[in-house]
């Protein structure tokens, strides 16, 4: 019987001591075989059906971990085009309310259609900061820089008590956090990260009535019939969320269905309380030696002032971290083990 220990095994043989999921996840080896198959679909010229048949079960494996109907996911390229989707939604004067410092992504396509009123605020002001008038929250579950995690239960009631709609990013949570999407008017997430896929791919929840957006990216992969949509205006875009799709990227796709059904095979719930003890483990470590990170109950990534700059020591020493805003920013994820974390507080000792 595979046990959690032995499925990750199974996956992952990294040759460093990988700490930087919050930047990158790593591939398991069923993806690594996966984008290997694709590409040499190509390179014999094969016929690329399997490709496409990827997409769809990508979308419906995250559709499942994002607990709403695959209608009403939306398959594209990044965390940007979607916000900018919906940015271009919004009617002139509208107000936004995003967190100070989130990451651009979020928030840049509500700055740069330069007639929205966009408001930023402590994170842990965002539920009391939605006000009457407040036509949007956009804010990332949890934070990329330091892993705060934003109170989703007070901003739902907040955002249902004004009648504002709400936008939410899980690329940092997606694949550790159980998800309920079907909460939120819009969120996204994008594949390369906790979700252990290639870049080039990023889900975009939009509502059954699809929230007012249009479809103004769309090309042939949002006709209702894709490959009777080629030329000339789409005739009949798709009547699920599906007519938000920017043409899709086949080889990410066909590792991405591979990453998703490890997901689904370890579950959700036990990867997050796996994550969580090692960054549990990194906290009490880092007090010990008279470091205090950056609170941020819950969340898997832990971010220490004043430490940033012994990035570049701890890659030579073979463990990979980021260095952001000065802070050494750590992310523990399914492949790592009591044993990382123990040797990153050993070198940080030094």
């Amino acid at each position: 019987m595979e046990t959690f220990e032995s499925l990750v095994r199974a996956e992952f043989a990294p040759k460093s001591t990988y700490l930087n999921t919050a930047s990158n996840g790593l591939l398991p080896a069923r993806t690594v075989t996966a984008l290997h198959e694709a590409a040499l679909l190509r390179a014999e010229g094969r016929p690329l059906t399997s490709l496409y048949e990827d997409v769809e079960a990508s979308r419906a494996a995250y559709a499942r971990l994002a607990g709403v109907p695959v209608t009403r996911v939306a398959a594209g390229a990044s965390v940007a085009a979607h916000t900018g989707l919906i940015a271009a939604s919004l009617p002139a004067g509208a107000e936004v309310l995003t967190a100070e410092d989130d990451f651009t992504s979020v928030l840049n396509p509500f700055h740069v259609r330069g007639d929205l009123k966009v408001r930023a605020v402590p994170l842990e002001r965002i539920p009391d900061a939605v006000r009457p008038g407040t036509a949007l929250v956009a804010v990332s579950a949890a934070q990329s820089a330091d892993g705060r995690i934003v109170d989703l239960p007070a901003l739902r009631e907040a955002a249902r008590t004004h009648g504002a709609r709400t936008y939410v990013d899980f690329s940092q949570s997606a694949g550790w956090l159980p998800m309920d999407a079907d909460a939120y008017d819009y969120s996204a997430a994008v594949s390369f990260k906790w979700l252990l896929g290639p870049h080039g791919a990023a889900f975009l929840v939009v509502p059954e009535d699809f929230g007012g957006l249009t479809p103004v990216l769309s090309g042939w992969v949002a006709g209702e019939v894709p490959w009777d949509s080629c030329y000339g205006p789409v005739a009949e875009l798709a009547h699920s969320a599906r007519r938000f799709d920017l043409s899709h990227a086949l080889f990410t796709y066909a590792g991405l269905r591979r990453s998703l059904d490890l997901i689904e095979e370890l579950g959700v719930t036990a990867v997050q309380a796996h994550d969580l003890a090692l960054a549990d483990r990194f906290r009490a470590g880092l007090a010990a030696l008279g470091h205090e990170p950056v609170p941020a109950p819950g969340s898997p990534i832990v971010s220490v002032p004043g430490l940033g700059s012994r990035q570049p020591e701890l890659s030579r020493a073979g463990i990979e971290v980021s260095n952001r805003a000065g802070n050494l920013r750590a992310a523990f994820h399914l492949f790592n083990t009591a044993a990382d974390v123990d040797r990153l507080l050993d070198v940080l000792s030094g």
